[in-house]
């Protein structure tokens, strides 16, 4: 069914329901009221002998029985203790991420789980946004149980009404000094905030309290209403409650109404402190509010003299709504609306959300409820498109049944030979073009491939002067002693190639990371090494210092920690002497590791280049490609005895000079010394493997080769 123009605004009271049917107007800012209907239960729903349900279904059932509600859009309003209302100022934040902060904040503020209540939130007016970040954002939190926000539903669902809003009061009541009192204040100034109306509306059980200037809103429920009053009459007077409501609302007209009145005075000076209360602790909270004037709202308000009390206890301007500046329509000149003109508030505000003209338009309709409404609402649309696409595929299955029927294949037979003959000459045509072109651009590859190979004539002859450099050797004249020189004993060098390194480095990685070292605990070794202690000894190696292991030094964080792609593994197997007491801590896998694991790392000696961009200059190793040392295999220090070169000279000197000459006069010292003709040594054996991926220093790294033709 088509939606009409008209919108209503149903407040379901305690003391009578009251309905305000409006629709736009063509002036800005204006709101047509069309009707006004004041429906009034026989008594009161929170009397103890009242049917509350029963009470309302009358009261809807002669609201249909005057209005058919079918087609308008329909806001309902639930008192707003049965919900929850929160204000919540945001910190600076990106305008994205505020959904997700509120959600987080619902969590925290809502004393349910989430999947038991209906919320819905709103950021409100106010604040800055400058490239993405809002500052100064405020945002309003509303929930309710989704039990209380069916029962609130059933009554008029049971009645036929759809409910398309369904709205706390206080936030009617906010939406409708919003519209109707502060449309005509004048912009906001960010350093001077716009003067905050108090509307404080009276009902039945208890008072609604909310202020706002247009961008916050503040909201309080206050338990005193006009049976407080009627109440304490009950109790001051010893009447009925009835009689107490008819003497309350003819206090004027009674006998002695200065009795009323004095009887009535404790409940006027409880509402006027609760209302001081409730506005120190607002101007406590926001220290920039300030407040213009205060607007009393309901019927109980009307009780002679509540106005001017309230407003000589507040020391503010207070007053009765009883015109709406922004509200016209037939229904203003009716009685029922002149005579309950202060009640209507909560309906007109509903009527503004229903017609969204309100600030605040959230709604505590379950999304279940929307969700039938919109599948419900789109399935005639959904009906008629199935019927357009079963026309549509009846045409089309006639048309091509027509074509199909008119097709003969002899007709075509010699057209359809001919065209599969040309279909074929052409694809031979573009493979044979395309075989050409395949072979052009590899022997391009080929000849581009074999004009760059020059410059790695020379990468196998400079990678093994580059491991001659840098092993370790002794400057000048080398000590006497074998066990004093710095050398390596080189018995074997192999190598072997892999299409990819990662499988070999994966074999010793563990190796690597278990038996590795640190360059600087290397470089402590070699210093403590160097560097006499007091009194002219050597220095001994710290007493926590653990004892190396085989291993090789742990690349710097900034290197590759493995290799990768196609290269070689070098293996170099060889000795080494240096492994006396004296050498300590620079012995067997130590001594390994701070030379040539030190120098194949980078961090020792360069090479120099025979070949390409950068021949006759220096290089690091790694321009060479070399990395990733390993020791694979290490032997215990083990004692050895070769011969005494010496020894041997100077035994020949004890026989007499050797042929043709005289005898070495050393050799003669030694003799006569007595000296074992044997040395004895400490040898260390080791097993190194290193990568080796050839590069040309100042080249790009190089292409594989092209295949062969």
């Amino acid at each position: 069914m088509a939606r009409s123009q008209y919108v209503w605004g149903i407040d379901i009271g305690k003391c009578a329901l009251k309905a305000l049917r409006c629709r736009p107007s063509t002036e800005p800012g204006t709101l047509l009221a069309d009707t006004f209907e004041y429906i009034e239960y026989p008594m009161i729903l929170t009397q103890p002998e009242a049917d509350a349900t029963e009470l309302i279904r009358s009261a809807l059932e002669e609201l249909l029985g005057r209005h058919d509600l079918r087609g308008d859009v329909v806001a309902v309003s639930v008192p707003g203790h049965l919900g929850l209302s929160k204000f919540i100022k945001l910190p600076p934040i990106e305008a994205k991420k505020i959904p997700d902060i509120v959600k987080y904040e619902a969590r925290q503020q809502i004393p349910f789980p989430l999947d038991q209540v209906v919320w819905r939130w709103q950021r409100l007016a106010g604040g800055v946004e400058e490239s993405g970040f809002v500052i100064d954002a405020e945002v309003a939190l509303f929930a309710m149980k989704r039990e209380q926000v069916f029962k609130a539903l059933t009554p008029l669902t049971d009645a036929g009404i759809r409910v398309d809003v369904l709205q706390l009061a206080p936030i009617a009541l906010s939406n409708m000094v919003t519209f109707d009192q502060l449309a005509d204040a004048k912009p906001a100034d960010p350093d001077e905030p716009p003067t905050s109306i108090v509307l404080v509306a009276m009902g039945v059980d208890s008072t609604d309290l909310v202020v706002t200037n247009g961008q916050r809103i503040w909201q309080r429920n206050m338990p005193i209403g006009g049976s407080s009053f009627t109440k304490q009459l009950v109790q001051a007077m010893k009447l009925t409650f009835s009689r107490a409501e008819s003497l309350k609302r003819n206090a004027v007209k009674a006998e002695d109404p200065k009795a009323v009145f004095k009887a009535m005075r404790p409940v006027f000076n409880e509402f006027a402190g609760e209302l001081q209360r409730s506005l120190n602790y607002f101007t406590g909270t926001d220290r920039t509010a300030k407040i213009g004037k205060v607007l009393l709202m309901g019927d109980a308000v009307k009780l002679r003299g509540l106005t001017e009390f309230v407003g000589q206890q507040l020391q503010l301007d207070v007053q009765r709504l009883e015109k709406f500046a922004h509200l016209d329509g037939n229904a203003l000149s009716s009685a029922a609306f002149k005579e309950h003109q202060l009640s209507c508030g909560t309906a007109y505000g509903l009527a503004l959300q229903a017609a969204q003209k309100a600030s605040v338009g959230t709604n505590l309709l379950p999304n279940e409820i929307v969700r039938d409404r919109i599948i419900e609402s789109k399935k005639p649309w959904a009906v008629g498109a199935l019927m357009a696409l079963l026309a549509a595929a009846l045409m089309n299955f006639c048309g091509m049944f027509a074509a199909w029927t008119a097709y003969a294949p002899k007709l075509y037979a010699d057209a359809f030979g001919k065209a599969d003959a040309v279909k074929k000459r052409s694809q031979e045509a573009i493979a044979a073009v395309d075989e050409v072109r395949k072979r052009q651009s590899d022997a391009i590859a080929q000849q581009q491939w074999l004009a760059k190979v020059q410059d790695r004539r020379f990468q196998t002859l400079d990678m093994l002067r580059a491991v001659q450099t840098l092993l370790p050797h002794d400057e000048g004249n080398p000590p006497e002693n074998p066990a004093d020189r710095n050398e390596l004993h080189v018995e074997r060098i192999d190598c072997q190639y892999f299409p990819d390194l990662a499988p070999w480095f994966a074999g010793l990685k563990q190796q690597w990371e278990d038996t590795s070292i640190a360059e600087d605990a290397a470089a402590d070794a070699e210093a403590a090494d160097a560097k006499p202690a007091e009194g002219g000894d050597a220095a001994a190696p710290a007493a926590d210092a653990a004892p190396a292991t085989d291993g090789t030094a742990a690349p710097a964080a900034t290197e590759p920690t493995s290799p990768a792609g196609p290269g070689w593994v070098i293996e170099i197997k060889g000795y080494h002497y240096h492994n006396e007491p004296r050498h300590k801590p620079a012995e067997g896998a130590q001594f390994l590791r701070t030379t040539l694991v030190k120098n194949l790392l980078g961090k020792g000696n360069k090479v120099v280049v025979s070949a390409g961009p950068l021949a006759g200059k220096e290089v690091s190793v790694s321009e060479l490609g070399l990395g990733f040392p390993v020791i694979v295999a290490s032997s215990p220090i083990r004692t050895v005895r070769i011969a005494n070169a010496k020894a041997a000279a100077a035994g020949g000197a004890a026989g007499g000079p050797p042929p043709g000459g005289i005898a070495d006069p050393a050799a003669a010292a030694v003799a006569a010394a007595g000296e074992d003709p044997d040395l004895v040594l400490k040898r260390y054996d080791f097993v190194l493997q290193f990568c080796w991926q050839p590069k040309v220093p100042g080249l790009a790294p190089p292409s594989p080769p092209p295949p062969a033709q």
